[in-house]
C-alpha cells in the first residue's frame, strides 16, 4: 500500500472518530432539551445553549483530531527517521551492508531497494579503485627499479664528468622519491583490500620511542632543530612492532621537516588510564583550522606554496593514521598557528588481538 493510501485511510478514520464523538455529544444534548420541550425558553437563553453545546462538544473533537493529527504525522514519519538513521551509519567501509527493508512495497521501500543498489554500485566502484592502485602500483615497481639500477650503475664510472654525473644524482633522487610514493601507495592499497595482516606481539613501546628519539636527532642534526625527550615511561602494548616503528618515524620525519630553522621538536610518552600516549609537538608554520580536517587525507599537503620546498608526497600522515587504527587506537592534530603542532597517539595497553583491515 503506498504512503499517501495509508495516510488518507489513517487520516479518514481519525476524522470519522471526530464526527461520532461531536454526533454522539450533540445526539445527547438535543434528546435533553427535547424532554424538557414543555419549558418555553427565550431565543437569546437558546443561542447561549447552543454555543454551550458547541464549545463543550467541540472542544474535544478539535483536541482529538489535533492530538490524532500528531499521533498520525510521528507514525508517518518512523519509516523516515529509519531510514535516515541507517542511511548516516553508511560508510566507505560499509558499503556492501544493506539496509532493512520493511516489505510494504511502499515509496520508502522502494527507495530503501534503490539506496541499496546505489551503494552496491559504489562499493564496486571502490573495490576496482582499490584494484587498480594495487596492480597499477605493483607494476611500476618493477621499471623504477630497473632505472634506480641502471642510475647507479652509471654513476660509478669515473670518467664521468662531473656535469653529467649531477645530471644523474638529480634523476636519482626524483626515482627514489617515486619509488617511495609507490611504496606508500601499495601499502595503502593493500591496508584497504585487507591484505596487510599484522604481526601482533608484546612490544615494548617505550624501547621504540627512545629509539625514534635517536633517529630524530639525526634527522634534525642538518637544518639545526632541536629535538627533546621530556617522558618516556615504561609501557607495553600489543603490536607490529615493524609498523609501530614506521608510525613513530613518519610523525618524528613530518616534524623535522615542517619545522622553522633553529626550530624544536618534543616527544613524551605516558601512561593515561588503559591507553599509552605518544604526543609529539613541532615549532613550525601551523596547520590553518580551515584545512587541519584535511591532514590525513592521502596526497593532501596543504599550501602547495609555503611547502614547495618540502620534500614529501603526502602519504606520510595518511600510513600514520592506518597504522593507528590497525592498532584499536586513536590519531588527532591540534596546531597553532606559527606556534606548534601537536600529534597525539593513543594505542590500547596489552590491546586483544586486532586483525587489520
Amino acid at each position: 500500500m503506498k504512503i499517501r493510501t495509508r495516510l488518507t485511510w489513517w487520516y479518514a478514520g481519525i476524522l470519522i472518530a471526530s464526527l461520532l464523538v461531536m454526533g454522539i455529544g450533540t445526539y445527547r444534548e438535543i434528546s435533553e432539551q427535547l424532554r424538557h420541550s414543555h419549558r418555553r425558553e427565550p431565543t437569546e437563553h437558546a443561542l447561549d445553549e447552543a454555543g454551550e453545546m458547541i464549545f463543550q462538544v467541540g472542544l474535544p473533537a478539535v483536541v482529538l483530531g489535533l492530538l490524532g493529527g500528531w499521533w498520525l504525522t510521528r507514525r508517518a514519519l518512523v519509516p523516515v527517521t529509519r531510514l535516515t538513521d541507517a542511511v548516516e551509519k553508511i560508510h566507505e567501509k560499509n558499503l556492501g551492508e544493506k539496509i532493512q527493508r520493511t516489505g510494504n512495497g511502499d515509496e520508502l521501500d522502494r527507495l530503501t531497494e534503490v539506496f541499496n543498489a546505489m551503494t552496491t554500485r559504489l562499493d564496486d566502484s571502490f573495490q576496482r579503485i582499490r584494484e587498480f592502485t594495487l596492480h597499477a602500483s605493483h607494476e611500476l615497481k618493477t621499471p623504477l627499479t630497473v632505472l634506480c639500477g641502471e642510475i647507479e650503475t652509471a654513476l660509478r664510472d669515473e670518467s664521468l664528468p662531473q656535469s653529467e654525473r649531477d645530471r644523474l644524482l638529480s634523476q636519482l633522487d626524483e626515482v627514489r622519491r617515486l619509488s617511495k610514493i609507490v611504496d606508500g601507495l601499495t601499502l595503502l592499497a593493500k591496508a584497504d583490500a585487507g591484505q596487510i595482516a599484522l604481526k601482533l606481539e608484546p612490544v615494548r613501546l617505550d624501547e621504540l620511542v627512545r629509539d625514534n628519539f635517536a633517529d630524530a636527532q639525526i634527522l634534525a642534526e642538518p637544518p639545526g632543530i632541536k629535538v627533546e625527550l621530556t617522558a618516556c615511561e615504561e609501557i607495553s602494548v600489543r603490536g607490529d612492532r615493524h609498523r609501530l616503528r614506521q608510525l613513530l618515524l613518519n610523525l618524528a620525519d613530518n616534524a623535522v621537516k615542517y619545522n622553522q630553522p633553529q626550530g624544536r621538536v618534543t616527544m613524551a610518552l605516558r601512561r593515561a588510564g588503559n591507553v599509552a600516549e605518544f604526543k609529539i609537538a613541532n615549532t613550525g608554520a601551523g596547520i590553518p583550522p580551515e584545512i587541519l580536517p584535511r591532514v590525513f587525507d592521502r596526497f593532501f599537503r596543504g599550501d602547495p606554496a609555503h611547502e614547495s620546498a618540502v620534500e614529501g608526497c603526502g602519504l606520510g600522515l595518511s600510513i600514520a593514521q592506518w597504522i593507528v587504527l590497525a592498532h584499536g587506537g586513536t590519531i588527532q592534530i591540534s596546531s597553532e598557528p606559527l606556534k606548534r603542532t601537536i600529534v597525539t597517539v593513543q594505542i590500547p595497553v596489552c590491546a586483544p588481538e586486532i586483525k587489520s583491515k
